[in-house]
């Protein structure tokens, strides 16, 4: 017995043709989750560079790691602060 409007002859292939559709509906709605989860996460490509570090503090850094000895220190560091030849 066949109920009325119930299985009007879609047959196999339309029962194909509709796991297929709800599968790619699917995969359309998670990959635009991801993206816009990607995009809300990635950085702003307008933000600043950090501003460049003292040049003191570099100096200072270069001293520590036995870089340059302290006479070399002392002349650079007079040099960065106005006073060449101190």
């Amino acid at each position: 017995m066949e109920v009325y409007g119930w299985n009007d002859g879609m047959g196999l292939w339309g029962y194909v043709l509709m796991s297929i559709s709800m599968v790619m509906v699917w995969g359309a709605i998670i990959t635009g989750i991801v993206l816009l989860a990607r995009s809300l996460r990635a950085p702003s490509p307008h933000t600043q560079p950090p501003p460049p570090r003292p040049a003191e503090d570099v100096l200072a850094e270069r001293f520590a790691r036995g870089e340059i000895d302290v006479t070399e220190y002392r002349n650079r560091l007079a040099v960065l602060r106005g006073h060449p030849g101190t």
